[in-house]
């Protein structure tokens, strides 16, 4: 099965051409592309008329469109992506962010994170799979995606301060991934990065071929679809969970999810498919 989704702006709210609809703030705008395929929710951003930028009307849209049928057991990962070789997104939109619309700056700060969070909080694993530049928020995009795989083409960086805005808020996943002085020198400096520099701190996963990236992100997705979605969905939760906490905190938190883990229904069937040598019959139930 196929979805399609295409998202205009008409009078104020998005008419879907598949089953999407939602409020945004813009008229006759269109921001995403979403086609749904072999469990894969793929989010293609289109406004290239502001390089992709993370508007509160782009934001808005890519919120709703992550969290949709988000308990939906067919639903096994997400992809965002833009069009080959251009810009993933240049970040915000810095009209939105003048004087004159002073009153909506805390809105577009505020729907931002919670994108983010949104990524995280998904019970499925989101993919950034980058081809062109990300900066700024863009850039605080994909580092809050749970796997990154950009081309040797791409680039990032966190240029706000050239502008007068220091990148406050990107800063935030880029120091949960990246070393201090790493992320220290691009907050700084504003100076970009290139693919390879961006695999080798830790930033994206994998660093691809300017052609071999559907080919990787393929290979991801059927990685992912093969597993018990509500084993994965355990999984992230807790990895995100522990990231705070001490080592000892952690380690004790581990092994009562350990135990959990083993007393979930998919859990034992994975084991005794592995005993007898079989393909698992999954149920993706979290019981």
């Amino acid at each position: 099965m196929i979805i399609i989704s295409r998202f205009v702006i008409k009078n104020g709210f998005t008419v879907s051409q598949g089953r999407y609809i939602a409020r945004t703030l813009s008229t006759e705008k269109k921001y995403v592309e979403a086609t749904e395929k072999n469990g894969v929710r793929t989010i293609r951003l289109c406004d290239s008329s502001s390089r992709n930028s993370l508007s509160l009307g782009m934001l808005k849209t890519l919120v709703t469109e992550i969290k949709r049928d988000e308990d939906n057991k067919d639903l096994r990962s997400i992809v965002l992506m833009s069009e080959p070789g251009k810009v993933f997104s240049a970040g915000h939109n810095l009209k939105e962010l003048t004087a004159t619309n002073a009153k909506s700056h805390k809105d577009v700060f505020e729907i931002c994170s919670e994108l983010m969070r949104a990524i995280s909080q998904s019970p499925v694993p989101v993919i950034a799979a980058v081809d062109g530049l990300a900066a700024a928020a863009g850039y605080q995009l994909v580092a809050a995606c749970d796997i990154a795989v950009c081309t040797e083409r791409s680039s990032f960086s966190t240029p706000g301060a050239n502008v007068g805005i220091f990148c406050s808020t990107p800063g935030i996943p880029l120091v949960r991934n990246v070393p201090r002085k790493n992320a220290m020198y691009m907050l700084f400096t504003g100076f970009p990065i290139s693919g390879k520099e961006a695999y080798e701190c830790g930033l994206v996963s994998k660093v691809v071929a300017n052609d071999k990236l559907d080919e990787e992100i393929r290979r991801i997705t059927e990685a992912i679809n093969v597993k018990s979605r509500s084993i994965v969905h355990f999984g992230k939760t807790f990895l995100y969970e522990q990231i705070t906490l001490d080592i000892s905190t952690a380690y004790a938190l581990g092994i009562e999810k350990m135990v959990n883990n083993l007393k979930m229904k998919d859990a034992q069937e994975g084991i005794q498919s592995f005993l007898e040598k079989r393909k698992p019959n999954w149920s993706h139930d979290l019981e």
